[in-house]
Parts: structure tokens; sequence; C-alpha cells
């Protein structure tokens, strides 16, 4: 008992933990868990705190105050950004950078952020469907990391029976819930699995313990797949890089029947979340994000896995959002060229690294400059008259 007490002492001094930020939803699959809060130390390393309506943000009135330009941000994790402080983060960035936007004429920019780690197009277009949507935003923007969000939308390719899809039955979208019937989602929410819960967040000891056990699953699956892109624990990340993995085939055409649906599946949610956000009567802008090997500052490294992919560039699932946007008339801004110039030029990683490869989040370079560059598209295309009253 004396060694635990002074386990969890020091654990609590040195800022060492690994609480859960997350509970089951009967909607989304997944949720930030109102009013946790604690250190992130699996990359980066940021004090999180979830707001009491479960956003990675502080608290914002669900009524919009009068005078408010007000931005709802979807996104993964990316969005939640628990690597970096909420000041650092890009939609912290982009509210601060909106203030100086004449075109706002008077407005207070107001960014309310509901990105949640792990999500995918399907559970963000019911975040907005359940949640974003009562706060009554006059811009949606759609953080779409192109890295595993077409991945995520499809059973097939994602093999997470704890969350919701939507699945295409005589060529129409039809959501998939499942994942409510599932024995592992209803355990989750018995007694039991609610003081397992309670007890991982309040002992340190617990927090690291649950961390190992996660960690040595992780290497054990590496040993099963060695050329898994970017996960965690790989021996050597260059050759990941270069070899890619499931997440890489995202970079060229489809060949397969599942990576085709999982484009179908997207590219229709993408329309659906545009129909419904200017029913609502707010302006709708995708913004796709980059991956580390999009915008690694070392040339060799993008081009080595171009080569092995037999494409041309990095950029498919980019220009293929892009063209979506031109024909269903929603505008798409691309990041990943711009960052990508960016990490060249200076020669900075704008992802965290590991063993000199970028493979995580954004940095707080990246967040930054993310911000900074989505502030002057926002900025840029509103009208120069208000939006709504």
């Amino acid at each position: 008992m004396v060694a635990l007490a002074v386990s969890e002492l020091g654990l609590r001094l040195t800022g060492i933990g690994y609480p859960s930020f997350y509970q089951p939803d009967h909607d989304l699959g997944a949720s930030l868990r109102p009013g946790a809060e604690g250190w992130w130390n699996r990359e980066g390393h940021a004090y999180v705190t979830v707001n009491g309506a479960g956003l990675r943000d502080r608290d914002h009135p669900t009524r919009k105050p009068p005078g408010t330009f007000r931005i709802a941000v979807l996104g993964d994790s990316f969005a939640e950004a628990a690597q970096v402080s909420m000041e650092e983060a890009f939609w912290s960035v982009l509210e601060r950078e909106l203030a100086g936007c004449p075109r706002l004429s008077g407005r207070r920019p107001e960014v309310i952020n509901f990105g949640v780690s792990g999500y995918g197009t399907a559970q963000e277009l019911l975040l907005f469907r359940h949640r974003a949507r009562r706060y009554d935003p006059d811009l949606v923007l759609l953080a779409f990391f192109t890295g595993n969000d077409v991945r995520n939308n499809p059973f097939a390719l994602e093999g997470d029976d704890l969350k919701p899809y939507f699945v295409l039955q005589d060529h129409e979208l039809r959501p998939d819930f499942h994942f409510r019937e599932s024995p592992a989602f209803r355990a989750a929410q018995t007694k039991t699995a609610q003081w397992k819960h309670w007890i991982l967040n309040q002992f340190r000891v617990y927090q690291v313990f649950d961390e190992a056990r996660r960690i040595v699953r992780a290497r054990m699956r590496e040993a099963l797949d060695p050329g898994e892109a970017g996960s965690a624990g790989n021996p050597n990340p260059w050759k990941s890089f270069a070899e890619g993995g499931l997440d890489a085939l995202v970079y060229r055409e489809p060949r397969h029947p599942d990576w085709k649906e999982a484009w179908e599946i997207t590219e229709r949610l993408l329309v659906r979340m545009r129909d419904e956000v200017k029913e609502q009567g707010a302006e709708f802008l995708v913004v796709t994000l980059s991956s580390a090997p999009q915008v690694h500052p070392d040339p060799r490294g993008r081009r080595n896995l171009a080569d092995h992919l037999g494409v041309p560039n990095l950029l498919y699932p980019d220009h293929r959002i892009q063209a979506l946007g031109t024909r269903e008339d929603f505008p798409v801004f691309t990041l990943a060229p711009l960052l990508e110039r960016y990490a060249e030029a200076h020669q900075e990683f704008l992802h965290f690294t590991r063993s000199g490869v970028g493979t995580g989040h954004w940095n707080r370079e990246g967040h930054r400059l993310a911000g900074e560059l989505i502030a002057q598209k926002v900025c840029a295309n509103l009208p120069t008259t208000p939006l709504r009253s």
C-alpha cells in the first residue's frame, strides 16, 4: 500500500497520467465525457479539459449572442487537438486571426470545436444533427483528414463495431446503428464498467498500467503487420513511410471494391452534410488537412511513398474532394500543398515526429500555420455584408 501511495504521488507530481476522456454514446458510439480533464501524454504534452457540453473547448452558450459570427468546427483527433494546449489548437488560432477580418463588419468571431478523436464523416454528420446545429452556426467548417477519414466511413475497412455507419442501400445512404446491439457497447454501460472507468480516472498507477497494456497490444499488432504506417513503436518508421499501409492506399485511385465503396459513401456523406447545413441557413466549408507523409520536409520521403504506390504525388484524396466540391457547389480549401511548401522551405516538421520521421498529428507549428491559413480563406470568402442578422 505504501509503495502504491508513493507511486501515485510521484506520478501526480510529475504530471504523468493517461485518463480516459471518452464515454459510450447512444447516437455517436463514443463522445467526450463532460467535465473530464487531465494530462495528455501519448503524443505531445497538454492539459485537456472537456466542457460541460462534452466539447474540448471553453464553455459556449447554446444561444448565439447578438453580433456574433459563429463557426462550428467538425473533425476528428486533429480538431480535438489533445496534443497541444487549447490556445494553440488551429481553431483557437482561427478565432484570434478572424478578429481582424474587415469583412466581418463589426461582428465578433466565435469558433466552437466539436472535434472528437476517431470520428469519420458519418459520425461528424450525426454530430451536426444531434449537437452542433443547436448552436445556430453561421459557418460549418468540416476539418477533413484525408489520412483516415475515407477509411473510417465503411465497416469493411474500419472494422469497428462500436460506432455508427452509413451504408448504401438501393443507391441511397441509410444509417446503420448496429453498434447499439454490440455486446461490447452494452457492457461498456454496465455498473461494473462505470466503476472501472471511475477508478481509471482517479488513480494514475492504474492509468499507467492500462497504457502499458495498450502499448503491448499495439506492438503485438505491429509484429503481425510490420508495414503499418506510423503506428506506435515501429522500429523502422522510414520503412513504414516508404511502404505505407492500409491508410496509404488513400493516396491512389481505388482499385479494390471496398475502397471504391468507401469513396462513394464518403462523397455522398459530404453532399448530405452540405444539404443539411444549407437547410440550417449556414454556409459550408470543407478544409482538407494534411497527413504527415504529405508535408514531410524531406521530399525523398514523399517521393519514396509516391513511387511505391505508383502515383505522381500524395494529393489524390485532396484533388478528388476538390473536384467533388466543384461538381456539387461547395467550397473546398486544400491545406496540404501550402503546408508542404512551408515545411520544405523551412525544413521544419509540422507533425509530431518519431525517430526523425513525421508520423503523428500536427504539432504547435502545424496548428499555428493551419489556423492562419484557414482564417485567411474564411475571411476572403465572406461577403461584404453580413450573412445573417
